[in-house]
């Protein structure tokens, strides 16, 4: 006689959460890291709003979104870094072929943008993720051979360029993150996160519009062309 993996039923609910397009919609949105109100998200899935409600009653209740009120507006999240990774992991799986192409000059610009530097959650994406981390890895402050793991090199260049790690927490310091547009892994954990925070916070990078696209200024392609050596046509 063979018995259930206890499992089970939480991966079925939680399977069937995402399993509705609009809700999918509402997670690859937020996978920009911000709070966004139900408004936005209505607009961004082109459903109404209170159609949206309801689907952001059930991401919530399911543990995957976080709710925040401020006066009459409603703010929800992602949960955490871990909803993250799966939302990105899974859309990894999608092979290019099965993506809607873009029916218009403006969605082919937005996609190109978004392909060449983005945010995923917390850390960077796209081109811009894979230079970032090839660029730690060739010059020996990153390891890829045994899962992704900073170097003592590494440890000591977050420190001399400033950017604060967070080791206190439960989160590692580097984990690899399937790029879902580049189909290589891609620096995540508290060192991907702080490398981002950074970058934003000094204007190395500056986000573009509404969605998860960023773009490198003339300030980031000096900063990184001297602390990792990256020309600065790579990052355009």
């Amino acid at each position: 006689m063979t018995h259930r993996d206890p499992a089970a039923p939480g991966l079925a609910r939680l399977t069937a959460l995402i399993a509705d397009e609009t809700r999918a919609a509402c997670l690859l949105a937020l996978l920009d890291g911000r709070a966004w109100t139900a408004g936005e998200l209505a607009r961004t899935c082109s459903v109404a709003a209170s159609t949206l409600s309801e689907h952001l009653g059930k991401l919530v209740a399911g543990g995957l979104l976080a709710e925040e009120r401020q006066g009459r507006h409603r703010y929800v999240r992602l949960a955490d870094e871990r909803v993250a990774h799966l939302v990105e992991d899974l859309a990894a799986q999608v092979a290019p072929d099965a993506v809607e192409r873009p029916r218009t000059l403006r969605q082919s610009g937005a996609g190109a943008a978004t392909a060449r530097a983005r945010t995923c959650y917390d850390h960077f994406a796209g081109r811009l993720g894979i230079t970032l981390t090839a660029a730690l890895t060739d010059r020996g402050l990153l390891r890829q051979d045994t899962g992704f793991a900073l170097t003592d090199a590494g440890l000591l260049w977050f420190d001399r360029a400033g950017i604060a790690l967070d080791r206190r927490g439960r989160r590692p310091l580097a984990r690899a993150c399937l790029d879902r547009t580049e189909r290589r892994p891609h620096l995540a954990g508290a060192a991907g996160a702080a490398l981002c925070g950074h970058a934003l916070a000094a204007g190395w990078c500056v986000r573009i519009g509404s969605g998860r696209a960023v773009k490198v200024t003339d300030a980031g392609e000096r900063a990184l062309s001297a602390l990792l050596g990256i020309e600065p046509a790579a990052l355009r």
